[in-house]
């Protein structure tokens, strides 16, 4: 049944990787013990790499997974180089995942994710992602095994990724609100946080220095949330807990959102046809937990 679903999306025009591919996500290192020590350890090898944590939560609401969400000074070299939409490369991610007797620690690819959010600007900033690998081996750990794809997606691909034909590329973002200004948007956003809305919760909130950008990673709960789409798609080991949080970005005075059929299946890339059919309201209903914060 893969197979098909790559033939199509080669008919179709969806990307495929040959030669050096690359994949979403990195089993960095493993740890024994309990979860509250292998985050401990986690966090100060992050540190003492360079990264700052700037927000950190159980995903799914599942005790056996917790992400740290890290920026570094390289990624913001890299996006304030570029800027516009690749605010949301600002934050990367690291996870902690118990799977049988064993946590792994898992982080985000940055060449993968890199190359999918500068796309075709990514030379200019290759300089930048090559400190950045170097620190996340230091701060993770430098078992260097890619997964979350089997055959994994060239870097050219990813310039201009998309699942199939009639799928939305990276540009392709839910525009959720305009404001007066970029502080007027934050300021609104920070009340309707601080409010609460349902299903709706703060794990981190990031400045690119310098810039008007500003990223959120949203923790979304509920029916419509994390513990109802992550079970459907998650399914193959080691997890894809570092695909969470999801993100809403201020560029100027708009709030974007990635387009979840863009999100989910760059983090998800060998999802098949059948399995994507399972969370088809997952997209809006994602838009609709983050459009609260904008009203």
């Amino acid at each position: 049944m893969k197979k098909l679903i790559f033939f199509f999306a080669i008919l179709l025009g969806g990307a495929v990787a040959y030669g050096q591919a690359l994949k979403p996500y990195i089993l960095g290192a493993t740890y024994n013990g309990s979860m509250s020590e292998a985050k401990a350890k986690a966090k100060d090898k992050l540190t003492a790499a360079g990264f700052k944590v700037v927000g950190e939560y159980s995903p799914v609401n599942d005790p056996a997974r917790w992400v740290f969400a890290v920026s570094h000074p390289e990624l913001d070299k890299a996006v304030q180089a570029v800027g516009d939409l690749t605010g949301f490369a600002a934050v990367l991610r690291v996870a902690l995942t118990k799977e049988g007797n064993v946590i792994n620690a898992s982080y985000t690819n940055p060449y993968y994710w890199g190359n999918a959010y500068f796309r075709d600007d990514f030379d200019k900033v290759k300089a930048n992602y090559d400190k950045l690998a170097a620190a996340f081996e230091k701060g993770v750990g430098s078992m260097n095994k890619g997964f979350g794809s089997e055959e994994g997606i060239e870097p050219d691909d990813l310039h201009d990724y998309h699942y199939m034909f009639g799928m939305p590329y990276f540009d392709d973002t839910k525009e959720l609100g305009e404001f007066a200004s970029h502080e007027a948007a934050v300021a609104h956003i920070d009340a309707a946080l601080k409010a609460g809305k349902p299903g709706v919760k703060l794990v981190y909130k990031y400045k690119v220095p310098g810039t008007k950008l500003t990223l959120y990673g949203l923790a979304l709960s509920g029916e419509k949330g994390e513990e109802n789409f992550m079970p459907k798609i998650d399914i193959a080991s080691p997890k894809h807990t570092a695909f969470l949080p999801y993100e809403m970005l201020v560029k100027g005075n708009e709030v974007h959102m990635l387009h979840g059929r863009f999100r989910i299946a760059l983090s998800f890339p060998d999802l098949t046809m059948g399995t994507f059919t399972k969370i088809m309201s997952t997209p809006g209903d994602i838009q609709d937990l983050l459009k609260q914060l904008v009203e």
